[in-house]
């Protein structure tokens, strides 16, 4: 009989060396081959696959088991792939390995067995699917020059609410650093009442478990987490694993730290930038008690880190916005991950991970629940592309969830600085459309892009300086976002990231792209034009197979910002895009009209018959007599008379266009698929 042996078992990571992760409210998948070690020997009757699976740190538990099934029905039992899902029933971490029994054709039977024993991380719903809001606390107040507090961020909860965000993230809350305070706009020196910047942590008040008075106290911060969890919303919050020169651990700690070669704290730089204001930690610090060893050492500080993550697990808080943790040591992150995901596997800690692509993919490979990206400065549609697809349609899938911000504290994009306001909802758009996880800085609602000219750095930044915003400022985007974030509640397709397919455009700055549920038979299909000042118009290629919709059949588009349908057919379809009245699309494609109906007027009907006889009149003079001049009369009518009218967009006529491609489709005239179709396919250039 043949040996064989179970090979290409998916999803695993670099050889074991990695968890995969998933989600508690979807299926995992695992598939695996089988192959033969030996060309001869009796050929097999029955292969039985096995997926095995327990709770990896409950070592009581029992091994459950699920039938594998082969891919193809009948198909060459040496040859077939097999394939199971788990529903996994709780949070956790968890192992899964695979065994099978082989039996002959002459009924001898043998047991194959996985290797590997495989880590797949079961996170909560939160870490896929969530809108976040950048929500600076300082800046929620009314009164000039003078700090907010946690009372004043709970009274623009209904305002987050409304716009339908579930996550506010703060940064730091803690005691600000005096020694070497920052000024306004990033400057060496300080007025008496300037309150420096939060990611300098510590003062006299206490360290990174210490609320900033100028906030409140701690039973304020949790009376705040309080009344977010009663309309349904989650505090982030910011954790800099660094330190101001005035924070407790270095009177209580000095051996966690660097030092110049004068005895001074040595402050932290990412060159070109310098941070005079904080001082980095030694995650390898020398033992200086007695009898201590460097082993010791080390992991004192280590379980004092994690003490302050636990510190605010206690308090309420379950996500977790990382600084720079590109910048600590991976063996540090690595370790305290798996301590966190023991006992508390609700929590999400997102990384803030500017940097190499490599050390952001590997932050993610270690355990980091989301990372950002490098979407904030992805704008033009090939970037966007190549950048996206790897991100959703590669191995990535298994580990790393991106989360899209359109801009940070740090980061004003030069797309937003022009304050156009196609340009803040085309962003929002692609954020909150091409990932199942989004967010914006506050102050994106008001289109804010004002930055020092020719840097992507904010002017007048509040990480350094208090300032008072009119929430509700004029020509603000807050209702158009309100509607983004019900669109993505109300529709399955746009929950996941992993279910992106890109849309052949015709032209260069037309992004379309679908995604699809099929088990709740969903599928958006959106069309963002990535010029912001500029009209747009071209040919999508729609693959309606995705959608479950048969290339001959009628279907039709539900544009969901502005509730226009569209009725239409064909993997082919020709949109206009105008950013000064709406640069996005965001259709729910269905063959279903709901309470939608064509009214067929007289006069959409008759002008359409007009225009057919004029085009169609000129079309045979190019034909048959090889006109230019007639070409080029025909153009110049196609795209200022039929275009407007029969590619989707705000002229748009939905009677005109039936008429149209129904005097097309006639044999007296060539039978072709629609005008527009028999407008291209006309000899000339």
């Amino acid at each position: 009989m043949k040996t064989c042996k179970i090979v290409n078992v998916y999803p695993e990571i670099d050889a074991d060396k990695y968890p995969v992760k998933t989600e508690i409210d979807r299926n995992f998948f695992i598939s695996c081959n089988i192959i033969s070690e030996e060309e001869n020997g009796e050929s097999f009757k029955e292969i039985l696959l096995y997926l095995k699976y327990r709770n990896k740190y409950s070592q009581n538990e029992k091994w459950k088991k699920i039938l594998m099934k082969p891919s193809i029905e009948d198909g060459n039992l040496e040859e077939v792939s097999y394939k199971a899902e788990i529903k996994f029933n709780s949070l956790g971490t968890y192992i899964y390995t695979i065994e099978g029994e082989i039996t002959s054709l002459g009924r001898r039977k043998t047991t194959i067995v996985y290797d590997k024993l495989i880590e797949v991380i079961v996170e909560p719903q939160y870490a896929r699917f969530s809108s976040w809001y950048e929500m600076f606390h300082r800046s929620q107040g009314k009164i000039p020059n003078k700090a907010a507090t946690f009372k004043d961020c709970e009274e623009r909860l209904e305002d987050i609410k409304h716009m339908g965000f579930d996550v506010i993230y703060f940064p730091p809350i803690h005691p600000i650093g005096k020694t070497n305070r920052k000024g306004a706009n990033n400057r060496l020196w300080v007025y008496p009442d300037e309150p420096g910047c939060p990611w300098s942590v510590g003062n006299e008040f206490g360290g990174h478990k210490s609320v900033n008075p100028e906030l409140g106290t701690l039973d304020d911060f949790k009376h705040f987490i309080k009344e977010c969890k009663k309309i349904g919303i989650e505090v982030a919050l910011d954790i800099p694993l660094t330190c101001s020169f005035d924070h407790p651990y270095i009177k209580e700690h000095p051996g966690w730290f660097f030092y110049n070669p004068d005895g001074t704290l040595r402050f932290a730089e990412n060159p070109p930038k310098k941070y005079e204001d904080i001082i980095p930690l030694n995650f390898y610090p020398s033992p200086i008690k007695e009898n201590q060893t460097a082993e010791k050492a080390r992991m004192e500080m280590w379980n004092e880190l994690k003490d302050i993550f636990i510190f605010w697990i206690n308090q309420g808080v379950k996500i977790f916005r990382v600084d720079n943790p590109h910048t600590k040591p991976t063996e540090f992150w690595a370790w305290l991950l798996k301590e966190l995901n023991k006992n508390h596997p609700e929590v999400v800690l997102l990384s803030e991970a500017f940097t190499y692509y490599e050390k952001l993919e590997e932050l993610s490979k270690i355990g980091f629940s989301q990372s950002y990206t490098y979407f904030t400065w992805r704008d033009s549609k090939r970037d966007l592309i190549e950048y996206v697809s790897k991100l959703t349609n590669s191995y990535l899938t298994t580990f790393l969830r991106p989360n899209f911000f359109t801009n940070t504290p740090d980061i004003c994009p030069t797309i937003i600085q022009t304050g156009n306001k196609a340009a803040f909802k085309m962003r929002v758009v692609l954020a909150a459309t091409l990932s199942s996880a989004y967010g914006i800085y506050n102050g994106y609602e008001l289109l804010d892009g004002k930055a020092f000219p020719g840097t992507e750095i904010y002017a007048d930044s509040e990480k350094y300086q208090y300032k008072v915003w009119d929430w509700n400022a004029h020509d603000n985007i807050k209702d158009y976002i309100s509607k983004l974030n019900a669109i993505r509640r109300e529709n399955t397709g746009l929950q996941y990231f992993d279910n992106l397919t890109f849309c052949n455009s015709t032209d260069d700055f037309l992004l379309g792209y679908l995604k699809t549920d099929k088990k709740n038979k969903n599928a958006i299909l959106i069309i963002v034009n990535v010029d912001q000042f500029n009209n747009h118009q071209g040919r999508i290629t729609i693959p309606l197979e995705l959608c479950g919709i048969c290339s001959s059949e009628d279907y039709f588009l539900h544009d969901l910002l502005t509730n226009k349908v569209y009725k239409t057919y064909g993997r082919e379809n020709w949109f206009k895009v105008t950013p000064y009245i709406e640069p996005v699309y965001i259709f729910r494609i269905t063959t279903s009209p709901g309470n939608y109906s064509v009214t067929i007027d007289d006069s959409s009907v008759e002008l359409a018959n007009k225009h057919f006889e004029y085009f169609f009149q000129i079309r045979e003079r190019v034909i048959k007599n090889n006109d230019p001049y007639a070409r080029r009369e025909l153009a110049q009518f196609f795209d200022n008379e039929i275009v407007p009218k029969t590619f989707i967009g705000p002229e748009f006529n939905q009677a005109y266009m039936l008429q149209m491609d129904k005097l097309s489709q006639m044999k007296k005239y060539g039978q072709y698929s629609s005008i527009v179709n028999m407008y291209y396919v006309t000899p000339g250039h």
